[in-house]
């Protein structure tokens, strides 16, 4: 089953992450209640994430969806 990350402003897909990935971010980053599938990343975010040792691949897909913006919010979805 995929999983696809959003961008909450636009409500456009970013792309597809692994299983590991999606464990990766839930392991990483807060989280406001149990089922809570939003994150709000930064610049700085991104970096963090990247010295944790994630995946190429979700560094690239980040860093593209951030763009030149200061944050951008996300959220994943089984699809």
């Amino acid at each position: 089953m995929a999983i696809t990350l959003y961008d909450n402003d636009s409500g456009a897909a970013i792309g597809d992450i692994s299983e590991s990935d999606l464990e990766f971010l839930i392991d990483n980053l807060e989280e406001e209640t149990s089922d809570d599938r939003d994150y709000y990343l930064r610049p700085e975010t991104v970096a963090m994430l990247e010295e944790r040792e994630a995946s190429a691949a979700l560094v690239t897909l980040l860093r593209t969806a951030l763009g030149e913006r200061e944050g951008i919010e996300i959220r994943w979805q089984r699809g």
